[in-house]
């Protein structure tokens, strides 16, 4: 089940959001105009980007969103109030959404997506936007990050469902091939999304046969263009890999390829070498190499700095629990309410947040590469004359951000997942390679104009 599936998202949220709603349905205030901007704090994985990710889903259940009979009587249960669950009864979500196209690499501290309307709509929905695009974030930016260790021409494929959290493996899956992976073992996503479905074998099929080369041979007739040999359920090098070339000069005599071969254990630099050479001598020069067992962008930099002639890597624990850092710190926080903007001020200063109605305006360098971000006033083009003269003379620039939702209908907007993984590599190819390296990048640059930042100085205590 996937978060489109759940038959009550009304419900899929914290209790205190329906308890605020209703306080502010009974004090009047719940139809005033309000902005919610969803925002992270810091990068994960010790990085300085997150590829945004799970857009898409949330305007899938946003557009539908509504509170069935069912529902409104185990709220009554609960103790909520007549008067309110009628308001519910009738209620559609109804909110406008800004925001950056998924598949955008974005910033700490920038407003990614703003939700406006009423404050009851914009506080509704807050738990279940928080919980898709966290997670989805999490798992793209962590597959950017394996697909930067891999390069460009190694093929990924997520191997992780076994792993997965329930039924988020299949939004992980989803968001590994927005972040850059090839495949999926998974194949409900694989269906559902339409990227490819890839396998291989377990060691239980070996296990099953009187003998490997027999378990060879079997799968190899039944799939004989498809066929990649697990060879480290024994022996790698004295068993594995001499059955799986006898059997790969067996399909070769009736006109077919054996795909590759897997290593699933053992000192993969080492076994990885061998293995080319044992199949190059063997004129099976064409066969790959598939490498698995608790991979991760360090583990594969440190497989391609010795040079392991792996073509496949099959990730799986390791990227669909976002590991280690298990979560991205996404936040949603009101920055204004009925006109007026507002701002957080609290004890700790990093944990405030932009007043007012924001753009991020993005500027590149002439040769395409992304340079700063500027975060301004969006009221009245929301800058000062200095400012705008300070964006065009620093080169191109685009808003990155664009309306996805009016009304509580969504505008036009990518949902084929394979395009918004080519978007995401057109936006990484623009990032400038000292900012996306895997250790101690360099902060990329963004600026608040001189409007916001007066705003900010006039609201703080």
């Amino acid at each position: 089940m996937s978060i489109n599936e759940i038959p009550e998202p009304a419900l899929y949220t914290d209790m205190y959001q329906l308890t605020m709603c209703q306080g502010y349905y009974k004090a009047g205030m719940h139809y005033k105009e309000a902005h919610f901007d969803f925002f992270f704090r810091k990068a994960p994985f010790a990085g300085e980007y997150v590829i945004f990710a799970g857009l898409a889903d949330v305007l899938s259940v946003l557009k539908d969103f509504r509170f069935n009979r069912d529902e409104l009587d185990w709220l009554e249960q609960q103790g909520f109030s007549t008067d309110f669950l009628k308001y519910l009864e009738k209620y559609r979500f109804d909110g406008t959404v800004i925001s950056a196209r998924e598949g955008e690499v974005v910033f700490p501290g920038q407003p990614v997506l703003t939700v406006s309307g009423s404050l009851l709509s914009c506080q509704l929905v807050e738990t279940l936007l928080l919980n898709i695009l966290n997670f989805q974030s999490l798992i793209a930016t962590k597959a950017r990050r394996l697909r930067l260790a891999a390069g460009d021409t190694t093929q990924l494929v997520d191997f992780g469902l076994r792993r997965g959290h329930g039924a988020g493996g299949i939004a992980a899956s989803r968001a590994a091939v927005i972040g850059g992976f090839n495949a999926s073992s998974n194949v409900l996503a694989a269906k559902r999304y339409g990227f490819p479905a890839s396998g291989t074998m377990a060691h239980s099929w070996v296990q099953c046969f009187e003998n490997e080369l027999d378990a060879f041979r079997t799968y190899a007739r039944y799939y004989p263009d498809a066929t990649i040999l697990l060879v480290d359920t024994y022996d790698t090098l004295r068993s594995g890999v001499p059955n799986a070339i006898t059997v790969g000069r067996e399909l070769e005599e009736k006109g077919h390829r054996l795909k590759g071969i897997r290593l699933d254990s053992g000192n993969q630099i080492e076994l990885s070498h061998k293995s080319r050479s044992m199949l190059d001598d063997a004129g099976l020069n064409y066969v790959a190499i598939v490498a698995s067992d608790q991979m991760d962008e360090k583990r594969i930099t440190e497989l391609r700095e010795k040079q392991a002639p792996i073509d496949y890597f099959g990730v799986g624990t390791r990227l669909v629990t976002g590991y280690p850092d298990a979560a991205l710190g996404g936040v949603y926080k009101i920055s204004s309410l009925d006109g007026r903007p507002s701002m957080k001020t609290t004890d700790e200063a990093s944990k405030r947040n932009l007043p007012g109605v924001k753009e991020i305006i993005r500027v590149t360098e002439s040769d395409g590469k992304f340079k700063r971000d500027i975060i301004r006033l969006a009221d009245d083009g929301g800058t000062t004359d200095s400012d705008r003269s300070f964006v065009s003379r620093s080169g191109n620039h685009e808003n990155i951000r664009f309306m996805v939702m009016k009304d509580g209908r969504p505008a036009e907007h990518e949902v084929d997942v394979s395009a918004i993984a080519d978007f995401c590599n057109t936006r990484i190819a623009r990032l400038p390679d000292p900012i996306k390296r895997l250790k101690d990048p360099k902060r990329y640059e963004l600026v608040l104009d001189d409007d916001l930042s007066s705003l900010i100085e006039e609201l703080s205590p």
